[in-house]
């Protein structure tokens, strides 16, 4: 049909009231045969209708939409997490709607709004930042997961990611071994993102162990949060000393900004600097074969996300989910 469906076009095909195929429709179909469901079913395939969300939200109080806000969709990393948490949204017969913050307060707190008043039937947060909003939001009925980044506001909340902090102590161990004596750096993005503060405090303090304590000046960062432009920028900060041996790059992205930094000052990856980063984005055995990284299982996000979610909606206490990553080991 080239027009809009309407629930009458289905009755009149079907041979049936309107009130049977809102029954069957909304799953109440206990009166009707199981004839009748089938020939409303056959229908709606035959018709291309589908009922309005808006109405199915007002009679359950929430639609069938499950918003996810990512902090840049630019990041392949985070792009990966949408598309495993929309497959796995797919299969449980629910929708997403995702929302790109660029990491700012007001437009998650715009996107919050927002969403709750299309009826949405949870939160889930990829990389979520402090907000009046998302106070606001935690006090209230919508069930909400952080990813990646836990919850930036004290308080339980159900969280789906890995221990930043025992992967960054791994990190440790295995730049102190690939490079034995020299200088060893770190560049790091903001530490309000408890995700990299995590990752910094397991490296710092495991290399500290290893006797190769970091001095402030073998730690760097910059404004912002292009972790291009922070890696870049952070580079040029460690150069201006001593050139270091290894760096641990607290994602990928800052490691390809410092890889391109260092080639500009002449000094080749892995020869002459190595670099650990992590996230192990999906661009790294194609861009990348010099950059060791720390694998988060991003693909296998959405599964845990829908699971986590499903124990919320049961009226269980929120938890944290945490997924096994792995040391990938390139440039050597």
């Amino acid at each position: 049909m080239t027009r809009n469906v309407s629930i009458g076009d289905v009755a009149k095909r079907a041979g049936v009231s309107i009130a049977t195929v809102s029954r069957i429709v909304n799953g109440i179909a206990k009166k009707a045969s199981p004839e009748t469901v089938e020939r409303v079913r056959k229908a709606i395939a035959e018709t291309g209708y589908r009922p309005t969300g808006a109405g199915q939200a007002l009679r359950k109080g929430h639609s069938r939409l499950v918003a996810v806000f990512a902090a840049n969709l630019a990041n392949p990393t985070m792009a990966a997490v949408a598309a495993s948490i929309e497959t796995a949204l797919r299969d449980a017969g629910l929708a997403m709607v995702l929302c790109d913050t660029h990491d700012r307060a007001d437009l998650q707190d715009e996107y919050l709004l927002e969403m709750r008043a299309q009826a949405v039937r949870a939160y889930v947060l990829l990389a979520a930042v402090a907000s009046d909003g998302l106070r606001a939001a935690l006090t209230g009925p919508i069930p909400t997961v952080f990813v990646n980044r836990r919850c930036p506001i004290p308080g339980k909340a159900a969280f789906v990611g890995i221990d930043n902090r025992a992967a960054g102590r791994e990190v440790a161990r295995a730049l102190a071994q690939a490079v034995p004596k020299g200088r060893l750096a770190l560049v790091h993005g903001p530490l309000s993102s408890s995700a990299t503060a995590d990752r910094v405090a397991g490296f710092k303090r495991e290399l500290a162990k290893l006797g190769r304590e970091l001095a402030p000046e073998d730690m760097a960062t910059a404004p912002g949060v292009d972790h291009l432009e922070i890696g870049y920028e952070g580079a040029s900060a460690l150069l201006s000393g001593r050139a270091p041996k290894g760096i641990f790059c607290a994602s990928d992205l800052i490691a390809y900004g410092v890889q391109r930094r260092l080639r500009e000052a002449d000094l080749s990856v892995p020869r002459d600097v190595r670099l650990i980063g992590f996230d192990d984005n999906p661009l790294n055995d194609w861009v990348a074969p010099w950059l060791a990284s720390v694998r988060v299982p991003y693909r296998g996000f959405g599964e845990a996300i829908v699971g986590v979610l499903g124990e919320l909606w049961r009226g269980e206490s929120p938890r944290a989910e945490l997924l096994a990553y792995e040391f990938v080991g390139r440039g050597a």
